[in-house]
């Protein structure tokens, strides 16, 4: 099967690396960033172009939620399988004659990050039982987690991914600003950022909750709000309370 992956942002770059690793030939890297597609290219050792697209099986789109249908209108093969990697759109979402698919990876990319591949759950979705049989392959040879998703359950996927991510990693970052307010190292709270994450491989989330909201501690919460001198800092301390409030009903 001929592979060309459109794109060269983290998930373009992390998908050429899997597949590297996994000795799956990739035709082509196709974008419009010379400089992303020529480091990918050089560490991969992948063709790339910004110009003229290769004919291919299957076409991967890896870019920007806001770009998969425009730059699906650039590939006009149509017998061949488009998927792109988004968790939110549909894979309707993508324009041509060609057969519509999603091959979905569950995780965060960053390029300077190191990921084991095979923990990665990947979710697939295509028109026909033959393509479905296709991606699942293709994703089994870079993961041991692979399963079949449609868009109505792929969007409850993703919608979990961003409060158990892209929220708690904003409030890491909240947390840093306050301790840096206050020259307090941030890498004294990466311990217990470690135990937090860790102890829900083990433990519900739920049963795991600990602090001051849980215990209905008055005083210590009263404490910290006339500590917190930033409305944004404030606004959110006070929401996220009363959130563990409500759910253990206090």
């Amino acid at each position: 099967m001929k592979i060309v992956i459109l794109g060269s942002g983290n998930v373009a770059y992390h998908l050429a690396k899997a597949f590297k690793e996994k000795n799956i030939a990739v035709s082509q890297i196709f974008g419009r960033n010379e400089n992303d597609l020529k480091e990918i290219s050089e560490k991969f050792n992948i063709p790339f172009s910004t110009t003229e697209l290769l004919d291919a099986d299957f076409y991967l789109i890896a870019v920007n939620d806001d770009a998969v249908a425009t730059i699906s209108k650039q590939i006009t093969k149509e017998n061949c399988v488009v998927a792109h990697t988004s968790g939110s759109l549909p894979k309707e979402i993508l324009e041509g004659k060609f057969r519509k698919a999603s091959f979905y990876p569950l995780q965060t990319f960053s390029k300077s990050k190191e990921l084991k591949y095979s923990e990665i759950p990947f979710f697939v979705e295509a028109e026909n039982e033959n393509d479905l049989k296709t991606l699942e392959n293709l994703a089994s040879k870079i993961s041991e987690n692979v399963m079949k998703s449609d868009y109505e359950k792929r969007k409850y996927i993703h919608l979990t991914a961003v409060f158990a991510c892209n929220f708690v990693n904003h409030l890491f970052a909240r947390a840093k600003e306050i301790s840096d307010s206050q020259q307090i190292p941030f890498q004294y709270f990466l311990p217990l950022i470690k135990e937090t994450t860790s102890k829900i491989n083990t433990i519900d989330p739920k049963l795991a909750q600990t602090g001051p909201a849980i215990r209905n501690d008055e005083k210590i919460l009263q404490l910290h709000e006339a500590l917190i001198n930033d409305e944004e800092h404030l606004k959110i301390y006070k929401v996220m309370n009363e959130s563990i409030k409500k759910m253990y009903e206090l």
